[in-house]
């Protein structure tokens, strides 16, 4: 999705610096999820978080001057994050394969939870969900395949690509101003977002672009 140019490493896979989609997007963080089993590190999937940085710095100037293990601790700021009106786009890298239909469920569970605690999992929601549930169900996540989030400016769209080794390219778009929040809050969320290491970067990096 969209043009790449020079690449950073994250557990050895490259992400591109910067993808441009509407328009060019800069890496401003990166993580993995994973598990530990037995003292054992099972890591899934590399992340790489990408934003319109100019839009997206505007919005969190009243974090400014603070420091990462500040923000890393302030939910306050990853919904800042999440509700600014910017493009943004989330790029997964397939670690572990599993399948698809496993990576369904886990994102379905997880936006359900969320929006049931805030008491906005209606039917329009519950539909949504159940289409992206569909789209993973029959995908075999190989290492090194992609899933895409992308975020544009207009709000309540979350446009999901899926490419893996030999299949072409896999699209769906949902329409729902709800899940396409929880979707981010899965990944974004601060203490609550499925990957530590990727808040992490995020409150590492805006402490340094916010810095006075």
């Amino acid at each position: 999705m969209g043009s790449e140019i020079a690449s950073v490493e994250v557990e050895g896979i490259p992400f591109p610096k910067e993808i441009t989609v509407a328009k060019p997007l800069s890496l401003l963080a990166h993580g993995v999820t994973d598990i530990e089993i037995h003292f054992l590190q099972i890591k899934f999937n590399a992340i790489g978080v990408y934003l319109e940085k100019d839009g997206i710095i505007g919005h969190l100037l009243n974090w400014k001057g603070k420091k990462a293990e500040e923000l890393v601790e302030d939910d306050g700021f990853f919904q800042a994050l999440i509700s600014a009106p910017v493009e943004k786009l989330l790029r997964i890298v397939v670690i572990k394969e599993i399948k698809g239909s496993q990576y369904g469920v886990q994102l379905e569970s997880s936006v359900r939870d969320r929006l049931v605690s805030v008491d906005k999992y209606e039917d329009n929601e519950e539909e949504a969900l159940e289409k992206v549930t569909e789209f993973f169900q029959s995908k075999y996540f190989k290492p090194n395949s992609v899933v895409t989030f992308h975020f544009p400016t207009t709000p309540g769209i979350a446009e999901i690509s899926f490419v893996t080794e030999g299949k072409s390219e896999a699209k769906l778009t949902v329409e729902n101003n709800n899940v396409a929040e929880m979707i981010q809050k899965w990944y974004l969320g601060g203490g609550s977002a499925v990957s530590p290491t990727t808040v992490r970067s995020l409150a590492d990096q805006f402490a340094a672009l916010l810095s006075p």
